[in-house]
């Protein structure tokens, strides 16, 4: 036993010596990238980092990020701010931000959380999976919120250099980011980047795919963000849902959306915390402000963040904003 265990550790010690090392320098220059990864990067190593550190915290999806300007925030509130909006993914990976946001950073006075007909429907995969590499190295809360998508095994958790096997797009810009210097006026600016684009076909093509879309709500994203509804309590982080505006002609094309949103409301009231609704403002009727039905453009997202800074601003003066706190009654904009 003790002669295999001997010749175990001369195989495996070379192996070792040399992965470690291109762990490291692989991660390190990932880390680098600002467009790469939809930009998901600036993000996590603000995070990982404790640079958040904010009053404001903005959660949720795609919808967060491009809809809501911390920076317009800062401006008119006097409140520092940052846009947690994680792309593609529901409140299960949102979740496993605002644990890391704890660990590393001072805890936020608020948190708003931008909910969708999508926040608690969990795909199989896991989309932009190249978001994690440089991180998930021996870091079990990501290896506990990834391990149930498809995408990493247990391997890609402990094993260095694993997980970066067939992943050529991320090591050619790992490798490029240790040549090229990063142009730091690209990527998320306080997590936040508006989008430029004009409408697209998307609603045309889903339309000719299928009659509508039918949500599946997945029970245990559903009782997390119970569970962090009454965490946030406990740690005296105030929460504010917001429905943000979606194109009114996609709205009908979801099947299930007023029991979806029924549930917010409900959830509002158990919890005593804010819903600020959007999806019945005037804005949802102007294409010009969307470049699909779910996401604003540039425009869209200024105009938006204005309404809902006006709303914060009025939930501040009734509670006072001295003590960062919202109505504990359920608000609704029609």
């Amino acid at each position: 036993m003790k002669v295999f265990i001997k010749q175990l550790t001369i195989f495996l010690l070379p192996i070792l010596v040399i992965s470690i090392p291109l762990d490291v320098y692989l991660s390190v220059q990932l880390k680098k990238s600002k467009d790469y990864a939809a930009g998901e990067y600036s993000v996590w190593n603000s995070l990982f980092d404790g640079k958040v550190n904010s009053d404001v915290v903005i959660y949720g999806s795609s919808r967060a990020w491009v809809h809501i300007d911390p920076q317009m925030i800062e401006d008119k509130l006097n409140l520092s701010a940052f846009n947690l909006g994680l792309d593609g993914h529901n409140f299960w990976l949102q979740y496993l931000r605002h644990k890391i946001l704890i660990e590393y950073n001072p805890h936020p006075k608020t948190i708003i959380l931008s909910v969708d007909v999508f926040s608690l429907e969990k795909r199989k995969d896991l989309f932009n999976a190249d978001q994690f590499l440089p991180y998930m190295l021996f870091n079990n809360l990501i290896k506990h919120y990834v391990e149930s998508y498809q995408g990493y095994s247990l391997f890609d958790s402990y094993l260095p250099i694993v997980r970066f096997h067939g992943r050529r797009d991320a090591i050619f810009q790992a490798v490029k980011n240790s040549f090229v210097s990063v142009d730091d006026q690209q990527g998320r600016k306080k997590g936040f980047k508006s989008q430029g684009e004009e409408w697209n076909d998307d609603l045309r093509k889903a339309k000719a795919k299928m009659k509508y879309y039918e949500v599946k709500l997945d029970t245990a994203s559903i009782s997390l963000l119970k569970q962090f509804l009454v965490e946030c309590e406990t740690m005296n982080i105030n929460v504010i849902l917001v429905y943000t505006p979606e194109y009114i002609e996609g709205q009908s094309f979801i099947k299930r959306r007023k029991e979806i949103i029924s549930l917010y409301e409900d959830l509002a009231v158990k919890y005593s915390i804010p819903f600020l609704n959007y999806s019945n403002d005037e804005m949802c009727k102007e294409k010009a402000y969307f470049y699909n039905t779910q996401h604003l453009n540039n425009r869209g997202a200024t105009i938006f963040t204005d309404k809902l800074i006006g709303d914060l601003a009025g939930i501040y003066a009734q509670q006072g904003a001295e003590s960062g706190g919202f109505s504990t009654s359920s608000q609704r904009r029609r």
